[in-house]
């Protein structure tokens, strides 16, 4: 278990208690890799977990880094990826494990993660590809329940039902050692965000699948260490690394592509919404104001190929 933490040292605390009970059962070993903290939290990891392997690093060398350490120095059958922000629920690890086990094709399987309302965070994904970026800009999926949820987009999916997807949040991902070793674990270009897309991507072309299940459930306080590192700029970060991932491995052509027929798509939307938004206000101004928003996000992928390729 690689818990990977930057400068948020009470919820780290938080997580490591909930990993105890695992811990003291033998079921799991958890290491702490703590990208440069000057809270204090490698002081009290110490103090506090002497349970808890730890790894101070000096310097932020990004999530999927971070894991690929602990990868590096164990050897156990399997290997879990997570942030400092979350709780394990009795459990949920045993579950992951059963769920790994009765699908040998599996390499990764992510929990449900519950978000601080009780609502279940949209964590799985369809990949981003051209068809898809056309069939849900244009609407299609609304006319199709069953494929809108097959996709697993937001707002449309049954976050209740077990399932293979394209890819998961790796906010808390159980992924078996000998198919994370046949790909070389996470790729340390992805410095942070679309680490998990990336990784999802290299195992599925090498054969391997990614599962949902649900019944193993994370409580998850959302996006804490990002929010604190970027702040508003979170989203654009997300989306240019998302971007830059497509160019990487895809196509610098690609990636434009999607990125136009999204920018398109939104514009279009923003058209529509301009007229209601000076006559009736309300909810129509702030569609338009999101609509705004991503319209800006997504002209990150218009970027020069040059600037698309060295995107981390």
């Amino acid at each position: 278990m690689a818990v990977v933490s930057t400068n948020l040292r009470d919820l780290l605390a938080s997580t490591l208690e909930s990993l105890r009970p695992d811990a003291d059962a033998g079921l799991i070993e958890v290491w702490v890799v703590d990208n440069a903290s000057t809270d204090g939290s490698p002081e009290m990891v110490r103090e506090r977990f002497s349970w808890v392997s730890l790894v101070a690093s000096e310097e932020n060398v990004g999530y999927g880094t971070a894991v690929n350490m602990v990868a590096e120095r164990t050897r156990t059958e399997w290997i879990a990826a997570a942030n400092e922000d979350i709780e394990i629920r009795p459990g949920a690890i045993a579950r992951l494990l059963a769920a790994a086990r009765d699908h040998p094709d599996a390499a990764l399987v992510a929990p449900r993660l519950e978000l601080p309302d009780g609502s279940t965070q949209h964590s799985v994904h369809p990949f981003p590809t051209l068809w898809l970026t056309v069939l849900f800009n244009l609407g299609l999926h609304h006319l199709s329940r069953r494929l809108a949820d097959h996709l697993c987009l937001e707002g449309h999916w049954d976050p209740g039902k077990p399932r293979s997807v394209d890819w998961a949040m790796a906010t808390f991902l159980l992924a078996r050692r000998s198919a994370w070793e046949e790909v070389g674990g996470f790729d340390r270009a992805q410095w942070m965000h679309a680490e998990d897309l990336d990784i999802a991507w290299r195992l599925r072309r090498a054969g391997w699948r990614t599962r949902y299940e649900p019944s193993a459930e994370v409580f998850h306080v959302g996006s804490a260490a990002s929010k604190k590192a970027f702040g508003d700029e979170l989203m654009t970060r997300f989306m240019a690394a998302s971007y830059g991932w497509q160019a990487r491995r895809r196509s610098p052509a690609i990636a434009r592509a999607i990125a136009l027929v999204n920018c398109a798509g939104v514009a279009a939307r923003l058209a529509a919404l301009q007229p209601l938004a000076r006559v009736r206000g309300g909810r129509f101004a702030e569609s338009r104001d999101q609509c705004r928003y991503w319209l800006g996000v997504h002209r990150t992928g218009l970027a020069s190929r040059a600037e698309l390729l060295s995107r981390r």
